[in-house]
């Protein structure tokens, strides 16, 4: 491809390549469609990537991400946010699937990740040590463990249980269901078992 492409588009495809779930061919579209349209677009993206780092920052106690120019989060400092539950969530941008509810008006600490020690990734990498603190300055009465339903989300949950149970603080757990519209036949155990375990009364 090197005696067929100009080297910067290669170079724009390889970066796009990094990309998580982006394969070569999808980023070589990717690259035509920047270079075949308006420059702005290429100048707009340009522009984007380069303030990441500089623009954004990490909140110092909830740990979701916020602009460079703020103290704390807004999800944390407003009033009408109960301050005395916490979700927790792995990583900034399961925050946001919360918020789209429009139902839940907590704060959140996210944790930067799952306990996972095939890759590496033990307690000590988190921000647990951070969230007993916050339980005990916020007088917090329930922590929302919102982990993904995975091998990795339900160590870590059983580890915050764990971690948190000297605070008697009430810890819940994301209710776990069947999809509206699947059949029964084709849901897997654990989420059958967990449907069978959230059951309500009619």
């Amino acid at each position: 491809m090197a005696d067929i492409l100009p080297k910067s588009l290669i170079q724009l495809i390889d970066a796009f390549s990094v990309l998580p779930g982006v394969g070569r061919r999808t980023a070589e579209r990717y690259a035509y469609y920047i270079l075949r349209h308006d420059h702005s677009i290429s100048a707009k993206l340009a522009d984007s990537l380069t303030m990441l780092h500089d623009k954004i920052s990490v909140c110092p106690v909830t740990f979701a991400l916020i602009d460079a120019d703020r103290d704390v989060s807004d999800l944390y400092s407003n009033p009408k946010r109960d301050k005395s539950t916490i979700a927790i969530v792995a990583e900034p941008f399961d925050i946001i699937a919360l918020e789209n509810t429009g139902k839940y008006m907590g704060t959140y600490h996210v944790l930067g990740g799952l306990i996972s020690p095939l890759d590496g990734v033990g307690p000590e990498q988190l921000h647990i040590t951070e969230l007993v603190a916050r339980i005990q300055k916020d007088a917090v009465k329930e922590l929302i463990i919102a982990t993904n339903a995975s091998v990795e989300g339900e160590t870590t949950a059983l580890y915050l249980q764990d971690a948190t149970k000297e605070t008697g603080v009430t810890i819940t757990r994301l209710a776990r269901g069947l999809p509206i519209g699947i059949d029964l036949e084709y849901a897997d155990q654990i989420t059958l078992t967990r449907a069978l375990e959230g059951r309500t009364k009619l």
